[in-house]
């Protein structure tokens, strides 16, 4: 089949005003490239060096409407718009680095989302990562936002990850030798951005465990299901009622509501006839998640759940159609009690691909406020994502 199950490279945090970050940035980032790009190992260096290869991906929007948890502001605004650079270090390690450029609150904000180096050459499947990634836990968080299907990702993510939820820390992931794609992993994190103030600062403020197995059947069906565990450490800072609208949109990509644990489990199957899937492919996924101990006082049933179930289907080579329905079930913690939440989203999606390195995207989302969401929306949205330079392959 054209998809195949590898662990490759997947794709402080305090954000900066623009235009005065950016244009610096940028210009430094495109000027060291090219002596680096052209630099010659030393003599005791048995390895040539791997020239940097840089991409950018561009990622604009205009919405009718904010959605409730949404990541989009009303009009035309910037989404996630990536300047990335990575290479061959030597034949042992490899690096990369990715800078995200978003708007949010009318107000446009930088932030590092990739840094990191990672093993290439360790044995018994066994590799390292130690930097600022983006976490392996479900199955859309390791992947990068511009390869997603719709123009916003699941309320599960935008709730619980901050759409996407990066780190810094130290990843181990085992590849096991068997036929099927087998890999397990453990990191352990910083874990600041799943909570916005925490009471408490500890060094290692969270760490996950997870597991993925995949494979294919025949030459036309492709599988992968996983499971993640999310221990946070961190104590949430928890705001007075009047300020928690304020306090919950002071950046873009915090998560809204946490615990002290969150198991994530999800599915993907994949169909293309003959393993043809640029004429026509049948992608299914699903996910489900569940947070506890959201702080002391919450009891057995003080819990926050979600899940979405989402089909896209290629029915022409550079046409795809997809829908998505997902549901949000919160407490929100006042004090020593509880007010329940409840959110539904439905998303239809119509995109046109010209080519791997081009979208348009026309979707059409609506939300049902079902408790505690007054500001839940409908919106119609437009969008654009273009990568220029290199671009790795996505995986499964």
């Amino acid at each position: 089949m054209t998809t195949r199950f590898c662990p490759g490279v997947q794709p402080a945090s305090r954000f900066f005003p623009l235009p005065l970050k950016l244009p610096q940035l940028v210009g430094a980032a495109l000027s060291l490239a090219a002596p680096l790009s052209l630099a010659q190992p030393a003599a005791t260096n048995p390895s040539p060096v791997s020239p940097i290869q840089l991409g950018l991906v561009l990622d604009g929007a205009y919405s009718s409407r904010e959605l409730a948890l949404g990541s989009r502001d009303k009009g035309f605004a910037l989404g996630h718009t990536e300047l990335t650079a990575g290479a061959s270090i030597d034949d042992v390690f490899t690096g990369r680095a990715t800078l995200a450029v978003h708007t949010h609150d009318s107000e446009t904000e930088l932030e590092l989302e990739e840094a990191f180096v990672e093993t290439t050459r360790l044995p018994a499947g066994l590799q390292v990562r130690g930097g600022r990634f983006l976490s392996q836990v479900g199955y859309l968080n390791e992947l990068h936002s511009h390869g997603d299907d719709f123009v916003e990702r699941p309320l599960l993510y935008r709730a619980f990850l901050g759409s996407h939820w990066f780190d810094t820390g130290l990843r181990v992931n085992w590849t096991a030798p068997t036929e099927l794609y087998w890999r397990t992993g453990f990191e352990i994190l910083a874990g600041k951005q799943l909570v916005s103030e925490p009471e408490r600062d500890l060094r290692v403020g969270a760490w996950t465990l997870s597991t993925k197995v995949g494979g294919d059947l025949g030459s036309s069906h492709s599988w992968q299901v996983g499971l993640a565990y999310l221990r946070n450490r961190l104590e949430p800072h928890h705001e007075e009622e009047e300020d928690e609208d304020e306090h919950a949109h002071e950046h873009a990509h915090g998560a809204r509501y946490t615990g002290g644990k969150m198991v994530i489990a999800d599915g993907v199957w994949k169909w293309a006839p003959d393993g043809n899937n640029r004429e026509r492919q049948l992608r299914l996924s699903a996910e489900y998640a569940r947070v506890t101990d959201i702080n002391e006082h919450a009891g057995a049933g003080d819990v926050h759940r979600a899940w979405y179930v989402s089909a896209v289907y290629r029915f022409l080579p550079q046409w795809e159609a997809g829908v998505r329905f997902d549901d949000l079930k919160v407490r929100e913690p006042h004090d020593d009690h509880f007010h329940a939440g409840h959110l539904q989203e439905t998303a239809l999606s119509l995109a046109w691909k010209r080519s791997h390195f081009s979208t348009l995207r026309v979707q059409w989302t609506r939300q049902r406020d079902r408790g505690d969401f007054d500001d839940a929306a409908n919106s119609l949205q437009l969008q654009y994502v273009m990568s220029l330079g290199a671009h790795g392959a996505h995986s499964f």
